[in-house]
């Protein structure tokens, strides 16, 4: 039995075509063979059982991965984040259960894909509730065209992800709007935590980058102060009441309400402020 396990790893000096290659030259596993490994790993943690495993389905991988490039994200960090998943996959398997692994990953492909693209986009407060969450994944998807969807078909999205018309409206705003992806941080609330740490290098911050890094978020929180102080008053309110509420951030008509404008006037308010923002937060580096 081997104690080190290895993986291939698409880092920042690869690209995506000679990792595909890489990925492409292991064999896809028969189900024999499949059974085989599985219950190696579980009974015996045969670790080079579990490699195989997993190399075998790298390419499943990268094709989920490619299903979420609409979202303005790194696509190898969205496989990166998809492997984790896989490994999450692996290390759950019971192959007792009579379920091909392939099944049973994509779930964990998916959802640890989701979970990345969800802290990237922080900023938009979006999937405070599970219904929302959908709306996010399923929108692009849903959409018949590129242009501006009719009511009708706002109405159908609605009824069909069980949101409101105007939960519709704002999200398509949002994904239109290129906001700026903030930090990620792993979070997993399950009791047995399975991350990259088992198979790879312990990516953990040395003290000095700590230091770095909490110097660097000290000075990203005062350039935000400094930027929303060059707003005017009503472009203040509307990005705090948008972005910066602990609790939930106001939709653009309960701003329009407020302000006695459309949404419409509302969401060109916001872009504008956001560009003023992003241009005052650059100089200011």
């Amino acid at each position: 039995m081997t104690n080190a396990l290895t993986v291939p790893v698409l880092t920042a000096a690869d690209s995506l075509d000679q990792y595909t290659r890489a990925i492409k030259a292991y064999p896809i596993l028969s189900a024999e063979e499949e059974l085989t490994l599985a219950n190696r790993f579980k009974k015996e943690n045969d670790l080079e059982a579990a490699r195989q495993l997993i190399v075998s389905h790298l390419r499943l991988v990268a094709s989920i991965a490619r299903g979420y490039m609409g979202y303005g994200l790194p696509q190898a960090d969205l496989i990166q984040e998809g492997n984790i998943g896989l490994m999450k996959a692996v290390k759950r398997f019971d192959p007792e259960r009579g379920v091909r692994l392939v099944s049973f990953a994509m779930h964990w492909i998916k959802a640890e894909i989701h979970e990345y693209i969800v802290r990237n986009w922080r900023l938009v407060k979006i999937a405070t509730t599970k219904a929302q969450r959908k709306l996010f994944f399923n929108l692009r998807s849903m959409k018949t065209g590129i242009n501006t969807m009719q009511t009708s078909e706002i109405d159908h999205i609605a009824r069909e992800l069980n949101v409101k018309p105007e939960e519709v409206l704002e999200m398509e705003s949002r994904l239109n709007g290129h906001e700026i992806s903030l930090e990620s941080n792993i979070d997993d609330d399950s009791e047995e935590h399975y991350s990259p740490i088992a198979y790879l290098q312990d990516e953990s911050l040395t003290p000095p980058e700590a230091l770095e890094a909490k110097q660097f978020e000290m000075a990203e929180t005062t350039g935000l102060a400094s930027a929303l102080n060059h707003l005017d008053e009503r472009s203040r309110r509307v990005v705090e009441a948008r972005w910066l509420q602990e609790d939930a951030s106001k939709t653009l008509h309960e701003l329009a309400d407020e302000f006695g404008v459309s949404a419409e006037r509302i969401r060109q308010i916001e872009q504008k402020a956001m560009l003023k923002m992003k241009t005052l937060m650059l100089a200011s580096r």
